[in-house]
């Protein structure tokens, strides 16, 4: 159940506005009542109301109230976590991430959708974008992004569980959608008790937990592809992909996939 408004994905909402699509039972409570349903609902029993008839034209009785389903739009948030560590591939993979973050700004125009972009190389992760939906800001702020160094996914991945649950706090309507570009082999730890891989498989399921959305791009060549970008999806509880082409086209179409997945499962709850 959704209580704000949005401009891209259908939910259900259990305010009083929005469109009237459905009813259901209201248990006697008289709250935003679908009057047509409750209607059709008293019909049938009017013959057996005659008592009460004789006070009023059509009998409607408690067990009898409708209330309506509604639906309002709300919009996404897409959560772009990048492995910016070195690699030959490292400035592919940063332009077609760009590209589809920019991409994505243009296509939510006069919606509500806001795209935001963490990078995480050397021993740090970085919030280069807070989740915007201004095109003009995107530009400046991925103009430049460090690159080169090691892998300290489970920074990235903490980064991405504090931004999402930020954003879920202060915008609690909003449906996230966490876009992961790695190979998935992690080798710098946050802490000392846990390896990196551990470490990133544990905030993982976190995120997991929060029933955010996610989507693995798998960076891995398939030659050397050793599983690990897999098994980080499998804790994430999400799909993993692998472009062969990585380009901005690509990945906008492949995210674009996914919002289409997460409204269709909005729309079934």
């Amino acid at each position: 159940m959704r209580q704000r408004a949005g401009r891209r994905s259908m939910t259900r909402t259990q305010r009083k506005r929005g469109r009237y699509t459905q009813s259901q039972p209201s248990m006697g409570k008289a709250d935003d009542l679908a009057f047509d349903a409750t209607i059709r609902a008293a019909a049938p029993f009017q013959k057996r109301r005659d008592e009460q008839r004789k006070k009023v034209a059509f009998a409607i009785q408690p067990q009898d109230y409708m209330r309506k389903i509604r639906v309002r739009r709300t919009a996404n948030l897409i959560l772009f976590v990048v492995d910016a560590s070195w690699s030959m591939a490292v400035a592919e993979r940063m332009a077609a991430a760009k590209g589809a973050i920019l991409s994505l700004l243009n296509d939510a125009y006069q919606r509500r959708d806001r795209v935001g972009m963490i990078v995480f190389q050397k021993d740090r992760a970085t919030l280069v974008l807070s989740p915007t939906n201004s095109v003009m800001m995107a530009q400046r702020a991925l103009q430049d992004i460090p690159v080169g160094g090691k892998t300290p996914l489970s920074a990235g991945m903490r980064l991405a569980y504090e931004v999402l649950m930020r954003e879920k706090i202060t915008m609690p309507d909003v449906i996230p959608l966490m876009v992961l570009l790695t190979d998935g082999a992690g080798n710098v730890a946050m802490g000392n008790k846990l390896g990196p891989l551990v470490e990133s498989y544990q905030i993982a399921r976190m995120i997991a937990e929060e029933h955010v959305h996610s989507v693995v791009i798998n960076l891995e060549h398939p030659a050397f592809d050793r599983g690990l970008a897999q098994a980080l999806a499998d804790n994430l509880l999400s799909p993993c992909y692998s472009i062969e082409d990585l380009r901005a086209e690509n990945l906008y179409l492949a995210v674009k996939q996914e919002i289409s997945l997460v409204q269709q499962k909005t729309k079934l709850k």
